[in-house]
């Protein structure tokens, strides 16, 4: 694992000329190694991220809803996405580690490598302008981009959560009501999704009982994807 900073090698892992150096060498720069971490610039980052993923996929879907456009959103900025973005551009050998994360494999961890990510995003807003961060991150994300589908957005969050547990060989997602309010049409149900990995418990309300289950299910999806990133 490398600890110091190699410039050409950076520029072209990015595919961007470098004007401050320091400035990416803080992004690369875990907080176990110096108080002068990427911390800051990851927040940067995942703001800049945003914006330009929410805009890329509202001109690439002109038919895709809200709903579809904030699923395709949130599966293309999550923790895991990022990390694999990390590893297919071969970020792990460049990052900066204290000798205690370097021991216990802190360049293969994913949080460490989405957090990298958007700390790069956000060293290139700041070093050459918002155009710049937006062109590295279409050139990150081409395949991903590439690969999506409107079709998966608009699976519902039960099924997605579904297919969830089952690619990662999990037990189910259970739901439960647990209470109903109003009358005739006018019924309120409130109800929970439980998993056992993550444990978790999360609640979702709705006019029937599928869309409270479907409720809770999306606040589930939610929670796994702040634990993944």
């Amino acid at each position: 694992m490398k600890l110091a900073f190699n410039l050409k090698a950076i520029e072209a892992l990015l595919d961007y000329r470098i004007v401050g150096q320091k400035l990416f060498a803080q992004a690369l720069t875990h907080r176990s190694a110096s108080n002068q971490n990427n911390e800051r610039l990851e927040y940067l980052g995942d703001a800049v991220l945003d914006l330009v993923v929410a805009e890329d996929l509202y001109l690439r879907f002109p038919e895709a809803d809200e709903g579809e456009l904030s699923r395709m959103r949130a599966s293309l900025v999550k923790g895991d996405t990022l990390a694999k973005l990390a590893r297919d551009i071969d970020l792990a050998e460049h990052l900066i580690l204290g000798s205690g994360e370097m021991k216990s494999g802190g360049h293969r961890r994913s949080s460490i490598l989405a957090g990298t990510i958007e700390a790069l995003i956000g060293a290139i807003y700041l070093d050459g302008g918002f155009d710049a961060s937006q062109a590295f991150i279409r050139y990150l994300y081409f395949k991903e981009y590439e690969r999506l589908s409107l079709d998966d957005a608009k699976k519902d969050p039960k099924t997605l959560l579904q297919e969830y547990a089952q690619s990662r060989s999990l037990s189910l997602p259970s739901y439960t009501i647990e209470s109903m309010s109003g009358e005739g049409h006018k019924q309120t149900f409130v109800a929970a999704c439980r998993m056992e990995k993550p444990l978790s418990t999360t609640t979702g309300e709705g006019g029937s009982r599928r869309k409270a289950e479907q409720a809770a299910a999306a606040a589930m999806l939610l929670v796994i994807d702040a634990n993944n990133s």
